[in-house]
């Protein structure tokens, strides 16, 4: 199996490095965003009660944007390589300790009489936001650096072809790995009960797993426009 990559590719102007770095600065701050977004609202749980199988589906609001981090990193790797995919999650991590750092500064400063949002309130929201956010930077770092490492193991071992096989079989795994790792320690924190592992496990696992089915035709897609815009060779980064 031929596992040689074409050589990354200069922009050959300053405009086409400028369209470049425009893509990858609004896909690292889409990431950002999507993670920040989970670390304030995951402490939110939902159900959705499914017609005609009279089976409940229960699980964190921070489900929702989270996959989007994943299908991000995965385009920035297949784009622009190992290293712009790994910054971003390094980037991730310093907006995530950024906004834990404002929230218990906030959660610190006495509210007004008058103030629309109590102590109390801002507290049952936010009060747990450090055990928890800390529980979910630990599970994300250990995601979504598998993801990136797994992926670039494919990427090489097809030699940039098959990106349906390192787009799903490294986000699968990774997934798997942060579901049951943000579970185990929201648990040992007593954001959520043990006795409900196993149901978040399943339902949160099994969501993301059939996002990263259906997100394929879009890396697929944004793949065909970008190749097309530069004249990549399958597998062929953009270096910045």
């Amino acid at each position: 199996m031929n596992s040689e990559l074409a050589p990354p590719l200069v922009p050959a102007s300053e405009r086409d490095r400028e369209w470049a770095l425009g893509l990858y600065l609004a896909l690292a701050a889409l990431f950002v965003a999507s993670l920040v977004t989970c670390n304030l609202i995951f402490r939110k749980f939902f159900f959705w009660t499914m017609p005609g199988m009279g089976y409940t589906f229960e699980a964190s609001v921070g489900l929702l944007p989270y996959p989007l981090t994943f299908l991000v990193t995965d385009l920035i790797s297949e784009i622009f390589g190992k290293k712009r995919a790994d910054d971003v999650v390094k980037g991730g991590l310093v907006a995530s300790v950024f906004t834990l750092g404002i929230i218990t500064l906030a959660g610190l400063a006495p509210s007004t009489d008058w103030s629309p949002v109590s102590n109390g309130e801002f507290d049952h929201v936010f009060g747990q936001t450090v055990l928890a956010v800390g529980a979910s930077m630990a599970a994300y770092l250990i995601a979504q650096f598998l993801d990136v490492r797994i992926f670039h193991f494919w990427k090489h071992r097809t030699g940039g072809r098959k990106l349906w096989l390192r787009n799903n079989f490294s986000t699968i795994p990774s997934q798997f790995a942060d579901t049951v790792v943000v579970l185990v320690l929201l648990c040992l924190v007593g954001e959520i009960e043990w006795g409900l592992f196993g149901a978040l496990l399943v339902n949160g696992f099994g969501f993301k797993v059939l996002v990263a089915a259906l997100d394929t035709p879009i890396v697929y897609g944004v793949m065909a426009l970008i190749r097309k815009r530069f004249g990549l060779a399958p597998g062929q980064e953009i270096a910045l």
